[in-house]
């Protein structure tokens, strides 16, 4: 299981930087128009975040201390950083999930109901939720900005 979501984990996070550099104009990653409630560039925070404390932290014993208000308050982070954040994090994973056992994602979790390997996938399909509606955000935005898609990106 933890090779199969690794690559899993790869894939997306690579998909996630793809989608914050399609942003032609940086400005369109902060902004919120319509029913959207948050910018693409939070939710791209709010998903590294969630991964370093998650599975770096908890489960791989990285240091990490998240800051989760910060991730939806936080405006105008550069482009650039987040795509740093991106990378960094996708390296923590490639080097912190290979590493947990299956001990590890036998125990159950702080609810006593689940243990952390439904943890992980249900991490996984938190990730793509949103990976999906900054997909949709960019879309939205290029579609408004120039009446057409001039960048794609499939999930």
């Amino acid at each position: 299981m933890i090779n199969s979501i690794t690559k899993l984990y790869e894939r997306d996070l690579l998909k996630l930087k793809q989608e914050i550099e399609l942003y032609g104009n940086e400005a369109d990653l902060w902004k919120i128009q319509g029913g959207i409630a948050n910018s693409a560039g939070n939710l791209a925070l709010h998903l590294i975040g969630s991964l370093n404390h998650f599975l770096g932290n908890h489960l791989g014993g990285i240091d990490y201390v998240r800051n989760r208000p910060l991730e939806f308050s936080d405006k105008n982070v550069p482009k650039i950083e987040i795509v740093a954040k991106i990378e960094a994090t996708r390296q923590m994973l490639n080097e912190v999930l290979p590493k947990i056992s299956g001990e590890v994602l036998a125990q159950k979790q702080t609810d006593g109901e689940n243990s952390n390997e439904y943890f992980v996938i249900q991490l996984y399909g938190h990730f793509n939720y949103h990976l999906g509606q900054i997909n949709y955000h960019r879309r939205l935005l290029t579609n408004r900005n120039n009446g057409t898609e001039t960048a794609t990106s499939a999930i």
